[in-house]
């Protein structure tokens, strides 16, 4: 308990915040679509959601190693490293939630992450060859794999219901869909929440406290999984208006194709150690299955947005990350006191700007639009 310093201690409970975060940010990539259809009821869904969330952390470790031991040279960063990269991580959670876009949690992180120890240790402190291989690669195939997966299932429903009557098919696959969406939560827990982990095992690997190449100890993983799951019971229900009613119209045969499709992509990638975004793959596995209905409109203009979010959030995040580290590595405890400060001032104007124009149980399943004006960032149902 003596490598547990002040600082180290800061640090686990930003990132349990992160986590946090990224548990009603991410909310959207299990229960968007059970919502849109009908399927469960919105606070059930999240209630639901957050329970698999919890019980999806303790499944698998290996995403933990890789993050701890694998993006970066667990020798060569500090506490203080970490501390900055969260924040970059959650300032930029934060901005694309007020949005209502769909951003990549993971990719935040890694962003944070990348930028801070770059920063503190140098280019040496990035394993940029395992960033490609374990982030940016799989950044790129998982959604087009489950988007293809997800047309596919959704023809192929439609093809073998095609003679029955409308109303039992409907009632039947909203039935599937508890099933499906649980399944997505369940493996959203099992991917997101051992990034967490993997940040606070490279915490106490860089403070001493454990040995390099060593996997999250238990309590991390029961911490990290109810910081997520307490998240995601928030609801993040501006970004489940934008990824239930706002990429494509859902059906419950969609919802339940898209479920399916992105489930098995990310328990796949989970056990193989690959760090990639559930954020995405959802989003391409529901973008699939609006093209895998005749007639259904997909809003390309929503899903450019999203494309554009998708591209910029690591380099936004290593920037924020970056700007944090050299406050916090050079200006030593006051600088760390100024980037504290700093964050939750802006967080907390976030949530009063996002008071504004509130989205609610109630109204997520209205159409939605995201417009700008002036710098400020307004969901208008």
């Amino acid at each position: 308990m003596d490598h547990i310093t002040f600082l180290v201690t800061v640090v686990i409970l930003t990132a349990l915040a992160f986590d946090f975060t990224n548990g009603f940010h991410d909310t959207a990539n299990a229960m968007a679509t059970s919502i849109a259809t009908g399927a469960l009821r919105p606070r059930i869904a999240v209630l639901i959601s957050g329970v698999l969330n919890l019980a999806g952390a303790f499944l698998s470790t290996e995403v933990a190693r890789t993050i701890s031991g694998g993006i970066v040279n667990d020798t060569l960063v500090t506490p203080g490293m970490v501390f900055a990269g969260l924040i970059g991580a959650i300032l930029w959670n934060l901005t694309t939630w007020l949005l209502g876009l769909p951003s990549s949690s993971s990719h935040a992180l890694f962003g944070g992450l990348i930028g801070a120890v770059w920063v503190g240790a140098g280019r040496h402190g990035v394993h940029f060859d395992e960033v490609i291989e374990k982030i940016i690669l799989p950044a790129i195939a998982s959604p087009l794999v489950a988007g293809l997966a997800s047309l596919a299932a959704t023809y192929f429903a439609y093809r073998l219901t095609v003679r029955g009557r409308g109303a039992s098919v409907d009632r039947g696959f909203r039935l599937g869909q508890v099933v499906s969406a649980s399944l997505v939560s369940l493996a959203h827990g099992t991917n997101d929440a051992q990034k967490t982990m993997g940040v606070i095992t490279l915490t106490l690997i860089s403070a001493g406290a454990l040995a390099p190449g060593s996997g999250p100890p238990l309590w991390v993983i029961g911490s990290a999984g109810l910081a997520i799951a307490l998240g995601t019971y928030i609801g993040g229900w501006r970004i489940i208006r934008t990824m239930g009613r706002g990429l494509t119209d859902i059906r419950a045969p969609q919802g339940f194709a898209a479920e399916s499709s992105a489930t098995t992509v990310i328990l796949t990638s989970a056990h193989l150690g690959f760090a990639l975004s559930t954020t995405q793959v959802c989003s391409g596995a529901i973008l699939g299955a609006g093209l895998g209905r005749r007639l259904a409109e997909v809003r390309w203009g929503i899903a450019g947005r999203m494309l554009i979010a998708w591209c910029v959030t690591l380099p936004a995040a290593a920037a924020v990350g970056a700007l944090a580290a050299v406050m916090v590595v050079y200006g030593g405890t006051i600088g760390t006191v100024v980037i504290a400060l700093a964050a939750v001032a802006v967080a907390t104007f976030i949530v009063i700007v996002s008071r504004r124009h509130p989205v609610t149980p109630g109204n997520v399943n209205d159409e939605r639009t995201v417009t700008v004006r002036s710098g400020t960032a307004k969901a208008n149902a």
